[in-house]
């Protein structure tokens, strides 16, 4: 798992500085095409010998061996569409019919698709990035009102329409109802970060990830941080997400085109609230999900396209309050 993981953040490494090197204006020609792969992407998933499912969900492309999860791209491609959308009608988001409803249809369908893949917590995350984009970009609250009078109601109801989901929040509630089943992972977890306690049992020697802990390297791979590195770990780590969460909002507040700025506001948004996510997951605050944690989770879906978010923020902190004129 460490050599995997290295490898594949090195590649998002050299991505991430590719991306940090391109124009905001090729970007921005680039965007429609960024959407249309995804959703194409995202399409192909259902056909058989190319998509994959495993764990109940079809989120997976394997081609030549290797498996790719779209959904982790249009956490990428949304945002970049968003940007777009509302940097060119800024003057426009009272007009909802020509500014609110075209991207707010684009979202629905992205998550739509998501959704058909069995992914609904990818499908939730999606709609509260994209929900948190029209709120920066302005637009009125009665739209708002009137998109959560249909969406509070209908998630309910998917939600519930699917046993194992059912059971996730049963389990959320009282762990113990099914300990050896819904409620193991839970457990697992919790006992995990007890038995971390101030300092930790040391690096490598956490004990729950040698079996006793479902999804250590991926999904919970916090449980094990917080075993070996104990209270002072997890309080650095989340210390780290909250410095990268302020450079980001910086980055985006210095910015003075407002392209840049939405697209910074966007992806920073994006990954912190992943992380915050994962972690309350594994602190059984929020019943779990399958959401990684960015940066330390395996997967190189997630890890690939966390990478070039950073490199499109590292791309927006060279502007100054004038895009054209960039930091040497």
């Amino acid at each position: 798992f460490f050599k995997k993981h290295l490898w594949q953040l090195g590649a998002g490494v050299l991505l991430a500085f590719a991306v940090a090197r391109l124009p905001l204006d090729l970007i921005r020609k680039l965007t429609p095409f960024f959407l249309l792969v995804s959703f194409v992407l995202l399409g192909l998933t259902f056909l058989p010998n190319i998509g994959t499912q495993a764990q109940g969900a079809r989120r997976w492309l394997v081609v030549f061996g290797q498996s790719f999860q779209p959904s982790e791209l249009v956490k990428l491609s949304i945002v970049l569409y968003l940007a777009h959308i509302f940097a060119k009608k800024e003057d426009r988001l009272g007009d909802f019919f020509n500014a609110v409803l075209p991207p707010l249809l684009v979202t629905a369908a992205f998550a739509a698709l998501i959704y058909l893949q069995n992914d609904f917590s990818t499908t939730v995350f999606i709609l509260f990035i994209a929900l948190s984009m029209f709120f920066v970009a302005g637009m009125r609250v009665l739209y708002f009102a009137l998109m959560g009078s249909v969406a509070i109601p209908l998630s309910i109801i998917l939600l519930l329409t699917k046993e194992h989901r059912v059971q996730r929040i049963i389990s959320f509630l009282n762990p113990q109802v099914d300990p050896v089943g819904a409620g193991y992972q839970v457990m697992a977890a919790r006992a995990a970060l007890i038995r971390g306690g101030v300092w930790g049992a040391g690096l490598g020697r956490g004990a729950k990830k040698l079996g006793g802990l479902p999804e250590a390297h991926s999904d919970f791979v916090f449980a094990v941080l917080g075993e070996e590195t104990g209270f002072v770990g997890v309080v650095f780590i989340l210390t780290v997400f909250i410095a990268f969460a302020v450079r980001g909002y910086l980055i985006a507040v210095g910015c003075g085109d407002r392209y840049g700025y939405y697209i910074a506001f966007g992806l920073t948004t994006s990954i912190v609230a992943q992380a915050l996510f994962n972690i309350a997951v594994v602190s059984g605050l929020v019943p779990a999900t399958g959401i990684p944690l960015p940066f330390f989770s395996t997967g190189g879906s997630s890890i690939l396209v966390t990478m070039v978010m950073c490199g499109f923020l590292l791309n927006i902190s060279r502007y100054t309050g004038n895009p054209s004129e960039v930091r040497p």
